[in-house]
């Protein structure tokens, strides 16, 4: 090439890297596919959304229907139903089939969205191949954690709602539409209802220092909007189903099964192992009041300082710890936990390996487990590989305390903040095929 013709850019210089990380992924989702068919998965759950679907459209009581050998109830407010109607439009079989697709599509979407929140720059154009090459790889990996494999294993809509919310935080500044995930998302399931706290929280502790209207206030309102709309919209067509889950359903967390279940990953679940009941009461909500306390604090401070990957990982585990009922597939949100420690932990490699370790090992089901509820009855080893989820999430949140407290103590937490839009600083790439040479 002569030295005066243009170089060719990174994109279409390097197809290869591309080529080879697609292969990879392609490789192991085909292989994930088949060790789930393998292992002869039942896809329970969405069983049971389908079910719910065609009470909806025989015009039968949401909350009485119960589904599947389980006998499982209804747990989600009522628009739920409506957003499974499709499923009733084609035959089981290939229920299943489009399920496990779509999910697998949903950790592509999941590991995109969760290298965006935590390095901003990979989403610019010039770093697009980047961006998938990186995609391609990690989703390779992940998708044999814990939490996942159990999303595809029961049909779960876990990876959907965060891929709702994170596409919220994704959104370019001044997006009319950012807000919109995470209400529907709040719509169908509640407890991302706790992002709006996040973001009502940080947009007026900005509004108040800034004396002006910001992002976060807006995706708040915009959130609180689309949830209002959506729900009202659910009284006015299904008003027995509403009354029934915002009156009586909605408190009845019973239903959705025992807290001392090994699955349940909650300080609730926890302590009900702990104390050997399956009703831990006030000892759960006065340890939940004081960790989520905690915990948002460190999560809206993040906020305003300007690191919104904190901040949306934080709030993440937060409402995981505090749920009644937090099942293992819905701690999906290691994933983004994952990419984020790995990005920061220049000094930290163990830490970063020992929690992937905890979501890739499966230490929660080497417990009894079986029916006749031997959670009761566990010895103090067993309660802590039934804890795994819950201590790992303990030992984040005191791992970022501890730096907080660090900074402040060397001053630099009186250096000028952030722009409360930005990210701290550009962190490191988050595996080394994302780094193209300069």
């Amino acid at each position: 090439m002569s030295p005066s013709a243009p170089s060719p850019s990174p994109s279409r210089a390097r197809p290869w890297p591309l080529v080879a990380a697609a292969v990879v992924c392609l490789v192991s989702f085909a292989a994930f596919w088949v060790a789930q068919r393998v292992a002869h998965v039942n896809m329970l759950d969405v069983m049971v959304y389908r079910a719910e679907a065609e009470t909806l459209r025989a015009g039968d009581d949401l909350y009485a229907m119960r589904a599947t050998s389980a006998n499982l109830a209804m747990t989600y407010p009522p628009f739920a139903a409506v957003l499974f109607l499709p499923l009733t439009l084609v035959g089981v079989p290939l229920m299943r089939t489009l399920s496990t697709a779509g999910n697998l599509l949903l950790v592509l979407a999941l590991v995109r969205l969760s290298l965006q929140l935590v390095r901003p720059a990979l989403a610019s154009p010039a770093r697009r191949a980047d961006l998938w090459r990186t995609t391609l790889w990690v989703a390779a990996a992940v998708v044999w954690c814990e939490p996942v494999w159990t999303t595809l294993r029961y049909g779960q809509i876990n990876l959907l709602v965060a891929v709702a919310v994170l596409w919220d935080f994704t959104r370019r500044e001044g997006s009319r539409w950012a807000g919109l995930g995470i209400g529907l998302a709040t719509a169908v399931k509640l407890t991302p209802g706790l992002f709006v706290v996040l973001l009502l929280a940080a947009g007026l502790l900005l509004w108040r220092r800034d004396r002006g209207m910001n992002q976060w206030l807006r995706t708040a309102l915009t959130a609180t909007g689309v949830f209002l709309v959506t729900t009202l919209a659910m009284v006015v067509a299904l008003p027995a189903d509403s009354k029934t889950f915002w009156t009586r359903t909605l408190f009845e967390t019973g239903r959705v099964g025992h807290a001392e279940e090994t699955a349940n990953q909650s300080l609730s679940g926890v302590l009900a192992r702990l104390m050997h009941t399956d009703a831990p009461g006030l000892w759960w909500l006065a340890a939940a009041v004081l960790l989520g306390g905690a915990a948002m604090a460190l999560a809206i401070r993040a906020a305003v300082r300007g690191d919104r990957a904190v901040a949306v990982v934080v709030t993440a585990f937060t409402a995981l710890m505090v749920s009644p009922i937090s099942w293992s597939h819905h701690w999906v949100w290691c994933v983004p936990l994952l990419i984020l420690l790995y990005d920061r932990a220049t000094r930290a490699w163990a830490v970063t390996g020992a929690v992937a370790l905890a979501f890739a090992s499966f230490a929660l089901w080497y417990v009894p487990h079986d029916p006749g509820r031997p959670e009761l009855d566990q010895n103090a080893g067993q309660m802590l590989l039934s804890a795994v989820y819950p201590l790992t999430a303990t030992a984040v949140f005191a791992g970022y305390a501890l730096v907080v407290r660090r900074t402040r103590r060397t001053g630099a937490g009186n250096a000028p903040e952030a722009p409360r839009e930005a990210v701290v600083r550009e962190p490191r790439a988050v595996a080394p095929q994302a780094v193209a040479k300069e």
